[in-house]
């Protein structure tokens, strides 16, 4: 196993993700309990020692299940991450209740990291706001030792992210970011590590197979990889690409059975970075998947000012885009619920005006019109 160093600690440079466990029946919230155990037994046999769950996961069940399995082992030998809950509104007013719970549910006495958790356009403002009190309550904790690490997560565009680290940045030891070779430049995840890099935050990567998208290719695309590196397997080339990047520190991977998990685990054994035309490759693949999903805008904002409504198009046209890759998913929804109604893709009145100062001859209204009937 790679290990990684993290301040006074030696990390594996593989996590155990604890948000797609085995399930009995295909039911998310019946976690298997049995072949769990064994994949953390497995899991510190071949020397992974970070484990990360969170209140939501399994419909509230991965903390309790984690603490079961991992109370089987000393203390000393895993590092134990959970996360406050702040993608749901409700809970901002509850920190110090849910942070009591957890402790129960994982049956710790401390968490040796824990996050704020999805710093997003949805609820920037609530983490922000100070008569919650959230940072206040963490920080208590993590001056009395039930935090040893604090840090974030975040599904927030780059303008989020500045405006949290604004705040608490200097307090802040590690980031949580979607990253992998799609979402480096699709979800601008090279940017963001730019900007942690600024305030000196080591990077922890969650999907890194975008949620199993990258596990396998088209023939042609995966062939190309195979001429590069005969050797090595297609999600094999989703770590080497984390592998390439300094500020990676920790990869967390949801292996949902022993196998994903044994595979991973062996990919992990070397450290194995990319050349430059393997890189290369890479990101061309990368472009070529995005290209058949996705509008071309360019963000030039010529639209901007010929919308009646004052829609920020571009943005509406990410979302879209993201939307529409991952047929789906909450990121969308989740960052259209912090605007009004009035600038959402139903405000759209379909006029045109946009269109006909497009340099990309995008059909905005179209799209526009797509986006609002499949949010419903």
């Amino acid at each position: 196993m790679i290990y990684k160093e993290f301040q006074d600690l030696k990390l594996s440079a593989l996590g155990m993700g604890a948000m797609r466990l085995p399930v009995i029946n295909g039911d998310d919230h019946q976690i298997d309990e049995e072949a769990t155990a064994k994949m953390v037994a497995y899991a510190m046999e071949k020397g992974i020692n970070y484990y990360d769950t969170a209140w939501g996961y399994h419909g509230k069940q991965s903390e309790v299940v984690m603490g079961k399995v991992l109370k089987n082992y000393p203390r000393d030998r895993f590092y134990l991450a959970t996360k406050f809950p702040g993608y749901d509104l409700s809970n901002m007013d509850k920190v110090q209740e849910i942070f009591e719970k957890q402790l129960e549910k994982c049956q710790v006495e401390y968490f040796d990291f824990y996050l704020f958790h999805n710093v997003c356009e949805m609820n920037i403002d609530a983490y922000l706001d100070e008569k919650y009190g959230i940072f206040d309550y963490l920080w208590e904790q993590k001056q009395n030792g039930r935090i040893k690490h604090l840090g974030f997560s975040a599904h927030g565009d780059l303008p989020t992210m500045k405006r949290f680290l604004e705040a608490y940045g200097d307090k802040m030891e590690f980031c949580q970011i979607q990253l992998n070779y799609l979402d480096y430049l699709f979800q601008d995840a090279k940017a963001k590590i730019e900007l942690l890099d600024e305030y000196n935050i080591p990077v922890w990567v969650m999907e890194p197979l975008r949620g199993g998208r990258l596990a396998s290719l088209q023939e042609d695309y995966a062939q190309q990889l195979t001429l590069l590196r005969p050797e090595e397997k297609v999600p094999a080339w989703a770590f080497r690409f984390l592998q390439s990047l300094k500020s990676v520190t920790m990869v967390l991977s949801g292996m949902s059975n022993f196998e994903q998990l044994k595979e991973n685990i062996k990919t992990f054994e070397e450290d194995k970075p990319l050349n430059k035309e393997e890189w290369n490759t890479l990101l061309s693949i990368s472009s070529k998947m995005l290209e058949k999903k996705i509008l071309p805008c360019t963000a030039c904002h010529y639209c901007t000012s010929h919308c009646p409504m004052n829609l920020d198009i571009p943005s509406l046209l990410n979302l879209y885009n993201e939307h529409c890759f991952s047929e789906g998913g909450f990121i969308a929804p989740m960052a259209l619920s912090a605007l009004p109604e009035d600038k959402k893709p139903s405000a759209c009145v379909g006029c045109q005006s946009c269109e006909a100062v497009c340099p990309q001859q995008i059909k905005i209204s179209e799209a526009m019109k797509d986006f609002a009937e499949k949010l419903g």
